[in-house]
This record gives C-alpha cells, structure tokens and sequence, in this order.
C-alpha cells in the first residue's frame, strides 16, 4: 500500500467567551483538524481494508500534534476528544471506519493516555458535506459538562475519490454548563465511563 496522500489541511479554533450568559473567566476553546486524504478503494470493492488503518496511523498523530499546538500546545489542558470522516461518493462508508483506530489512538498518546472511548461519526458525502464530530471528556465519558459536538467541513472535499479525516479536541466544558451528572473533579478514571 503506498503512503497516505493528503491534498490539504485545515485548521479551526473556536474561542467562546460566552453562550448568552456570563462572559467565563477563561474562555473555551474548540478546535477541529482536518485531512483530505486520497481514497485507495474508490471505485471498487476490496476486501481487505486493514493494512490501510495501519499505514493512516503516522497521519493520525501528525494531525493530533498540530492540533494540540494549536490549541496551546499543553496536553494537560486537553479536556475533550473526538473523531470522524466524511468519504467521498465512489467511496463506501467503511473506508470512514479505518479512521477509528488510528484517529482515537493518535489523540490518546498525544495527551498521555486517556482513558475514555474516542466518540466518532462518519458518513458518505461529496463536496461541502458537514459532519457533527461528538466530543466527550478524555477520560471519563458520562461527564455531561463535556458532551458537545464540533461541526466540521470542506467547501472543496471529498471529492468522489476522497476522504476527509478529522480530530476535534476542547479544553473545558460547554461554557455555560448546568445539566448536573457526573462532574470532571468526580472521575475515577478506573473504566473510561466514570
């Protein structure tokens, strides 16, 4: 398998001082990174997709690092994850699900071993599509203070024989959270749940 070719990539970061209500002592911050990366299987059915989750795995922490700068650069501040991809139409949704691995695991070294599920999505769509990418706490995902989503997109990508490959990672709660639950100062860190 020849190595991942990536078209471009694109960085955003949101910061919010407020959602209506007080304006936070500290800001949150929200940031997305995505990859077009070529599609090895448009066009046709193959088999075995594995050898290609191995070879999106270098891609995968190079995205987390430059994601992490982004944000600061201080791991420890890295509160929330997620993943997703997008596959272009002479793609299948499969091809998105190689991204599990290599994606989840890339932000977990990245930030020292976190323990919580990555949460992900993906779906099958052309240029322009939008993708929800789940967040969660790094840790612990009942926190509900942390559950969000960031939504992600090319104006330009995929095109039918693409893929487009995400990380989101925030540092903190939604702004203004108040629905109760498990709290971060609360997890154990013994399952990735509480």
């Amino acid at each position: 398998m020849a190595e991942v070719a990536v078209r471009k990539f694109v960085i955003s970061v949101d910061e919010i001082f407020h959602e209506g209500g007080p304006v936070a002592e500290t800001p949150a911050r929200r940031g997305a990174i995505l990859a077009v990366i070529e599609n090895p299987f448009a066009g046709g059915y193959v088999e075995d997709l594995m050898p290609f989750m191995d070879e999106l795995k270098p891609l995968g922490l190079e995205m987390a690092r430059r994601l992490l700068e982004a944000l600061g650069g201080d791991a420890a501040a890295i509160e929330g994850y997620g993943k997703g991809a997008i596959v272009g139409a002479a793609g299948e949704l499969e091809h998105a699900a190689l991204w599990h691995n290599p994606g989840g695991y890339s932000m977990r070294e990245i930030l020292g071993g976190a323990k919580a599920i990555v949460p992900s999505t993906k779906k099958v769509g052309g240029p322009g599509t939008r993708l929800d990418v789940p967040i969660t706490h790094i840790d612990a995902s009942y926190v509900r203070s942390h559950f969000d989503a960031i939504e992600v997109g090319i104006n330009d990508a995929p095109r039918a024989g693409e893929m487009v490959v995400a990380l989101a990672m925030t540092t903190g709660p939604r702004v203004h959270a108040r629905v109760g639950g498990l709290k971060a100062s609360e997890i154990k860190g013994e399952d990735g749940l509480r």
